[in-house]
């Protein structure tokens, strides 16, 4: 039987089909191995014999006993030791990681790394990071290094003969920790220190800070130094940057790009994703843990949140002339916030001597407003450290009196009230947020916040709102027209109700976005800062007040971590306070996340001739809240001086100490 001759034009197609086929396989196979995966990171510091339980001045320190038994303790878990070589692997879709990934990190170059750490990670075939600081690694054998509050020895830190030997072993990856940034300078005219990454230094003598180009080049000849150095001492050029501290921001980030790092690390118990190393976090082990503790944080350290506990601090209680008793003003504060035993103060960020709400000066060097004093990075500090809370700087969004008095009253926000167009005179004079130049003054100034002082968080101001005759100014008109597609007046506007409820909608959003462009600027400078605005309660009442303030739970939920809800009952004239703080938390409680996400803000005063309330009623208005269902609570003003509300009192109801944590979603 004759065989056919193929026809080789259609053999030719099934092969080039074919061969489309198998590639499309192996796109596809890639792709889903590249698939984002999860890992978590540790960061350890120095291991010795001799540490103290709990109690060792080296908080950071781990007994050598602990960590045999925490390593142990992930090998018999099913926990896998990973290298930055599977990380990336796993990112490039080249293998996954094994479930339960871990990356084991040690900062700071301490000898025990080597005559410690080193041999357990053999015995356990573990890989690791270590994380050098090059100037300490370079010192000479009779030089004393400045390690935090104390003073080293040389030969108490890694040699450079030791970190190649670890490297050799194929087991250990050598980092960056700078070459001379793991230290602080002074951030403040009261001279606090602060970490030099993440501080524009004031110098003393001149009492000028850095500028931001002299900072960026610090950080630049840094890291280009210590590059150098590990290409020559130890012949790798490394490819990730460990922070000092756990501490970067948007320059850092920047140069430690442009100086070949692919990878960097900071402290902050989060889960990672191979989908972005370029910013990994590390849960810090400190105060030595027992195994149960060390378990206890892997199982849980991202399954928990604390429930804020806050006061509303004025900075104008703080500042005097006089600074013997500004600093008195302060140690007050400190003894009031500590014994309260709460984790949060909304720190206002200006000055408001006249109580209108309007900031008049601020407590920060910035381009555009007056400064009272440089005042707010040194308490917020001191806050931070001394009385162990986040700070949140708290701030206006709009109402800013410039010091250009003139160009204040151009871009104010304008009114339309029976056809005719106005400033509100009986409300917050605030910039229109439909003006470019008020929209760039204002990031500016949050910018000038940010690259000056040290806080955890950002508290929005109940200034950033539009009543329903408002936005009426010239920006704002064409913005409705051009964007928008709203012309004619406001009185058209609103006698229309689909296209007023339309109108009314677009500013709460315009708010919210002007918002999210002023946390993009802080970020730069703090990325991890957690956010918060003020609400009026009846936009959590009643939805319609929506079109009269702008303002929406539903949308504050969406862009901010905590809504700050204004529960003063007796500022609304509230009939009856207690039931009316109940419809308030049911209200709270009928949108996703609401309880979680809102923080309720009690009032301390009454705003009237005999303004002080009860501290008593204070508190068992929180007990309350507590019993419905409230997470998060707090209130306004604190007014240390005079001890209102009354501290040991008041610590009763709002104390963390019998409410650890909760759980999250």
């Amino acid at each position: 039987m004759d065989v056919p001759e193929p026809d080789l034009e259609v053999l030719a197609m099934v092969c080039r089909l074919l061969s489309v086929f198998i590639m499309l396989c192996l796109v596809s196979a890639g792709a889903a191995a590249a698939e984002s995966q999860t890992f978590i990171a540790i960061s350890y510091h120095d291991v010795r014999d001799d540490v103290v339980d709990d109690l060792d001045p080296d908080r950071v320190a781990v007994g050598t006993l602990n960590l045999i038994s925490q390593f142990s303790w992930l090998r018999e878990h099913g926990y896998h030791p990973v290298s930055l070589n599977d990380i990336l692997a796993a990112q490039q879709g080249k293998h996954e990681l094994p479930d339960k990934a871990v990356l084991l990190t040690f900062d700071d170059g301490l000898e025990s790394v080597y005559t410690r750490v080193f041999p357990l990670l053999k015995m356990f075939k573990y890989p690791a990071v270590i994380a050098i600081m090059g100037r300490w690694l370079e010192a000479g054998p009779a030089e004393k290094i400045e390690y935090g509050n104390k003073v080293m020895e040389r030969n108490q830190f890694l040699t450079w003969e030791q970190v190649r030997e670890m490297v050799g072993s194929g087991l250990v990856e050598v980092a960056s920790h700078s070459y001379d940034l793991h230290r602080a300078v002074q951030g403040n005219p009261q001279g606090n220190a602060q970490p030099i990454i993440v501080t524009r230094e004031l110098d003393i003598k001149s009492q000028a800070y850095e500028s931001l180009a002299q900072h960026r080049k610090l950080l630049r000849d840094d890291m280009q130094a210590m590059v150098s150095l590990l290409e020559k001492r130890v012949g790798v050029k490394p490819r990730c940057m460990v922070w000092p501290y756990g501490l970067d921001n948007s320059m850092a980030m920047e140069e430690a790009k442009t100086a070949g790092f692919q990878i960097t690390m900071v402290l902050g118990g989060r889960v990672n994703h191979t989908d972005d190393v370029s910013r990994i976090y590390r849960i810090l082990i400190e105060t030595n843990p027992e195994l149960e503790d060390f378990m206890w944080i892997l199982r849980n350290f991202y399954k928990t949140q604390d429930p804020i506990r806050v006061t509303h601090v004025d900075l104008d209680y703080i500042y005097d002339p006089d600074k013997d008793q500004e600093k008195r003003n302060l140690d007050l504060l400190l003894e009031r916030i500590k014994t309260m035993k709460i984790n949060t103060v909304y720190l206002q960020a200006f000055a408001d001597a006249d109580g209108n709400g309007v900031a008049e000066a601020m407590y920060f060097p910035n381009r555009h407003m007056p400064v009272r004093e440089d005042l707010f990075n040194r308490v917020a500090w001191q806050l931070r450290t001394r009385a162990g809370v986040n700070v949140y700087a708290w701030m206006p969004v709009l109402a800013f009196e410039l010091e250009d008095k003139e160009l204040t009253q151009r871009l104010l926000v304008r009114k339309s009230e029976n056809g005719a167009v106005s400033v509100c005179d009986d409300c917050y004079r605030r910039l229109s947020p439909f003006s470019p130049d008020a929209r760039r003054i204002i990031g500016e100034i949050y910018e000038d916040l940010a690259s000056h002082a040290f806080f955890t968080g950002l508290l929005f101001h109940d200034d950033a709102y539009l009543s329903d005759f408002e936005d009426a100014g010239p920006d704002a008109m064409r913005t409705y027209a051009q964007e928008w597609g709203i012309s004619g007046d406001l009185e058209s506007i609103r006698r229309d109700k689909a296209l007023f409820q339309r109108w009314s909608r677009l500013k709460t959003e315009t708010l919210a976005g002007f918002t999210d462009e002023l946390i993009q600027r802080v970020k730069r400078f703090r990325p991890d800062i957690k956010t918060s605005r003020n609400i009026y309660a009846m936009a959590a009442l009643d939805p319609e007040a929506e079109e009269w303030l702008a303002q929406s739970m539903d949308i504050f939920l969406k862009h901010y971590d905590y809504t700050a809800l204004m529960a003063m009952p007796y500022m609304e004239k509230a009939s009856n306070p207690e039931q009316w703080l109940r419809d308030l938390v049911k209200a709270v409680e009928q949108h996703e996340g609401g309880l979680r996400k809102t923080v309720f803000e009690l009032q301390s005063i009454k705003w009237s001739p005999d303004n002080k309330l009860p501290t008593r009623l204070l508190t068992n208005q929180m007990r309350m809240l507590q019993g419905l269902g409230a997470v998060n609570f707090g209130y306004y003003p604190d007014d240390f001086v005079t001890d209102h509300p009354k501290l040991m009192d008041i610590k009763s109801g709002i104390s963390l100490e019998n409410y650890p944590y909760i759980k999250g979603p």
